[in-house]
């Protein structure tokens, strides 16, 4: 249950208004007008939650789960306890996220400027902005309707940001173009200069960085994650990329739509990940090389060259990930028999 503190819940709500959200369909017998107050874990739910069950591990602790309704695949459904009200769906982790979204839609924000803002006569702001205290809105930036930027948060020169996205505290971009209802988490930076030199023993010289940084609408930007912009062309990012806290991307990378980067994964100048492409945590992507279509690379993994639509890798240098584990168990063999 969410602390009222933080979260405010916007329940109760008809159970079968639930099942409409989440595209589930209720079970036999199940009373479309019972009321659901909040969503719950399986085990400390009980009268009035609502929970749910997407992974087989947690199938004993839904038959002994207390909650008054749950969201369930059709094939656990014979697991229920009596009397547990079932919302039928074949992606039940999708139908909870939907309904958790209706008891917490998120706190409205008020829209304004806060009189300890700075916002520069020349930036374009849309209508109903909201600008926290102490942030700086810079000469020609321009904020689309409803964007958000929160306290101490600096929207440079120029940048663009699109309706409705929303900019954490403390952030800072610059030399970029952000999309449609993007979400920005606190200490982002997008925009930094790319990381290059041309390197010498007379000493290295910075090599200017002129490109830009394009994120596409629909993005979100974990805690601490930085982007920085091109050296000539842009870095861009794709539409719905979800990119979690601590990552870095390099100067000149190209992230398709759909991509996900996983908490201190990196990925170095001028590398493309395309469609759908999955980083787990603290996996890298070597510089200038093309990761396909679907490829996912394992995590503390590490790529060196290009890879195949669908690739599922793992190990540095990273191998089909088949491979890789039936190499592990040979290896444990191996050091188990020489232990003999």
């Amino acid at each position: 249950m969410a602390d009222a503190r933080f979260f405010e819940n916007e329940g109760p709500i008809s159970i079968a208004d639930l099942a409409e959200v989440a595209g589930a369909t209720l079970s036999e017998g199940t009373d479309p007008d019972m009321l659901i107050e909040d969503v719950a874990p399986l085990d400390v739910a009980g009268p009035g939650h609502v929970s749910f069950l997407d992974n087989r591990k947690y199938v004993s602790a839904f038959e002994a789960s207390k909650a008054a309704a749950c969201i369930v695949s059709p094939a656990f459904a014979d697991r229920a306890p009596k009397g547990m009200a079932l919302l039928l769906s074949e992606t039940p982790y999708r139908g909870y996220a939907r309904i958790a979204h209706a008891f917490y839609p998120g706190s409205s924000i008020q829209s304004g400027i806060h009189p300890a803002a700075f916002v520069d006569p020349t930036a374009v702001l849309g209508d109903d902005v909201s600008i926290g205290a102490n942030a700086v809105i810079e000469a020609g930036a321009s904020l689309g309707a409803g964007a958000v930027v929160e306290a101490g948060a600096v929207v440079g020169r120029g940048v663009t940001v699109g309706a409705g996205t929303v900019i954490g505290a403390g952030a800072s971009i610059s030399h970029c173009d952000i999309g449609a209802t993007c979400d920005l988490h606190p200490g982002v930076r997008i925009g930094t200069r790319g990381f290059g030199f041309d390197m010498s023993a007379e000493g290295h010289l910075d090599v200017p960085q002129l490109g830009r940084v394009i994120v596409g609408d629909n993005v979100e930007i974990g805690a601490n994650s930085t982007i920085d912009r091109g050296a000539g062309p842009d870095t861009v990012i794709g539409d719905g990329c979800k990119i979690d806290n601590l990552v870095q991307i390099g100067h000149n990378v190209r992230l398709g739509k759909g991509c996900v980067v996983i908490a201190q994964a990196g990925v170095a100048g001028s590398a493309t990940l395309e469609d759908f492409v999955i980083l787990a945590a603290q996996s890298g992507v070597a510089g200038h090389i093309t990761v396909a279509p679907g490829t996912q690379l394992a995590a503390r993994s590490g790529m060196m060259r290009d890879s195949e639509p669908g690739a599922k890798l793992a190990g540095n240098p990273a191998i089909p990930a088949k491979e890789f584990f039936r190499q592990m168990a040979v290896l444990a063999k191996v050091t188990k028999d020489r232990g003999r």
